[in-house]
């Protein structure tokens, strides 16, 4: 289980390393990676200081045929690329959004399950992915671009290569790994409670873990563009009422607004 070769190409050297690497495997059509994302979340905000996270996709398909992918080529109009479909494509759509930056990525990915699990909406489709990086405020042109480029293809390789030097079979899988590169990594896959996450990081690092000081409300939605009551609470350690409470005066402050979709309630900044 390798996890050089993606550190490098991926990642530069960072100043202060964190004592764990943690790999997030990820597939964008998987309902349990959507699932998943309030845990991700939590532990960025309560332990970022030990881990440095790593996002890799998986993509649907159990082999990935690039020439069988229905791009445009050179010729081809670009309204005829919007009435195109692959499942393929909201692996592709995250790398090119990635190419903007690496929260750029991210915030991607948070978008479009948001699309897909809750507003059920087709993110297999070309258009509804271009839809979404324009709602994100990316550069539209350079989205398609580089969506169509072979650079953003390599970089997806990268990530199923390195999925498959670290054995990884389904997704989600998280893989940590300690400062001891000669040690072998520590695969978790599929979900589980977050205390289980927690005393992974503990083992790790080797010493008792303190939870970072929650940041504020306004400081976590410039972070997270869109979050569930209980995920609030649970970041924050109170009853969910409380947080409701607290959230209903910010929204009659006119700071956040409340979302309903479908059976489910998210706060945004207003």
């Amino acid at each position: 289980m390798n996890r050089r070769t993606f550190a490098e190409v991926e990642q530069q050297p960072i100043a202060h390393p964190r004592p764990i690497e943690l790999y997030v495997f990820l597939d964008p059509l998987c309902q349990d990676c959507w699932a998943l994302q309030p845990i991700l979340r939590r532990l960025q905000v309560e332990y970022e200081r030990y881990f440095t996270l790593r996002i890799g996709l998986l993509t649907s398909l159990p082999k990935m045929n690039y020439k069988a992918l229905p791009l445009v080529d050179d010729e081809c109009e670009e309204a005829h690329a919007f009435e195109k479909s692959h499942p393929a494509f909201p692996s592709i759509a995250i790398k090119a959004a990635e190419f903007q930056g690496k929260r750029a990525g991210f915030r991607f990915l948070t978008k479009l399950f948001e699309y897909s699990f809750l507003k059920s909406r087709n993110v297999k489709s070309f258009a509804v992915l271009v839809e979404i990086a324009e709602k994100l405020n990316l550069d539209k042109q350079e989205f398609i671009s580089d969506f169509f480029s072979k650079n953003v293809l390599q970089s997806l390789q990268v990530d199923l290569h390195l999925a498959k030097e670290m054995e990884v079979l389904k997704s989600p899988t998280f893989v940590f790994f300690n400062e001891n590169i000669e040690d072998e990594g520590l695969m978790v896959d599929g979900s589980y409670s977050y205390e289980i996450y927690e005393q992974i990081i503990e083992e790790l690092t080797g010493s008792p873990i303190i939870r970072d000081r929650a940041p504020s409300l306004e400081e976590l939605f410039s972070r997270f563009e869109m979050l569930a009551t209980a995920e609030i609470a649970a970041i924050y350690g109170v009853p969910e009422k409380e947080s409701e409470r607290e959230l209903k005066k910010l929204l009659l402050k006119q700071e956040v607004e409340r979302i309903f979709i479908n059976d489910k309630v998210l706060w945004r900044k207003h």
